[in-house]
């Protein structure tokens, strides 16, 4: 599992000191899906990126019980390497981390099987659509098999049909490898249909507010969203973010 125990964080700026977190305690456990949500500037991104290591917390610590070996990242916007191909971007960690050939070869060749983009193997990004280029983005952060996987509202700039495409594709990522997956996303109805577990961040300086536990049977489907209990936590979501 992962503690987070007491981490907040203090940013200087030219007015003087800026607090954009306070102290948060949570434990997120081994293969869950957590989703959390918040207003804008709140700091769940400053969170997540404190649990990556690519940010510094001014007080307390993240304990990884269990979860060994560098997390996987996927930011807002996929960050491709464009004069890469969409194999050679999956396979680019691989590539720097002195994986043997062959077993970079089968990996990559896996998870583009998995994301349903082996027949654009060899495209750019630039020929790729949005969806397209951040399911690149997913499999590269998947690609050294991170025990963690963090994302930073992910699917944040696609259209509505592609973002409910995208979600239903990273659930079954989810059901296949049983990552432990952090989400920050603004939207509520990806947070109730996607998680176990819904953290909801009040506004700057964030700090917990309320933290749900998602009671919809697995798998879900188009079902799900037909389910009272969804709609429900839909609702119960909206008013903590009032």
């Amino acid at each position: 599992m992962i503690r987070i125990e007491g981490v907040s964080k203090t940013f200087s700026g030219p007015g003087g000191p800026v607090e954009a977190l306070r102290p948060v305690d949570l434990t997120i456990l081994s293969g869950s899906f957590t989703s959390i949500i918040g207003p804008s500037g709140c700091g769940k991104s400053t969170l997540l990126r404190i649990v990556a290591g690519l940010e510094t917390a001014s007080t307390g610590r993240i304990a990884n019980e269990g979860e060994q070996g560098r997390p996987g990242f996927v930011f807002q916007e996929p960050v491709l390497l464009p004069w890469l191909t969409a194999r050679e971007n999956v396979r680019f960690p691989l590539d720097t981390s002195g994986v043997p050939r062959a077993e970079g070869d089968r990996r990559t060749d896996e998870l583009l099987a998995m994301i349903g983009l082996s027949s654009f193997a060899q495209a750019l990004p630039r020929t790729l659509s949005g969806g397209m280029r951040q399911r690149v983005a997913i499999a590269r952060a998947l690609s050294y098999d991170p025990a963690l996987l963090l994302m930073d509202e992910p699917f944040g700039a696609l259209d509505l049909l592609t973002r409910d495409r995208l979600n239903d594709e990273l659930m079954a990522i989810w059901t296949a490898t049983r990552k432990t997956i952090v989400l920050v996303t603004h939207s509520v109805e990806e947070a109730a249909y996607l998680s176990d577990t819904v953290v909801v961040m009040s506004a700057r300086p964030g700090a917990i507010k309320r933290i749900h536990t998602v009671d919809l049977e697995r798998p879900r489907g188009e079902r799900t969203k037909l389910d009272p209990r969804f709609h429900q936590l839909m609702a119960d979501l909206r008013r903590d973010l009032a």
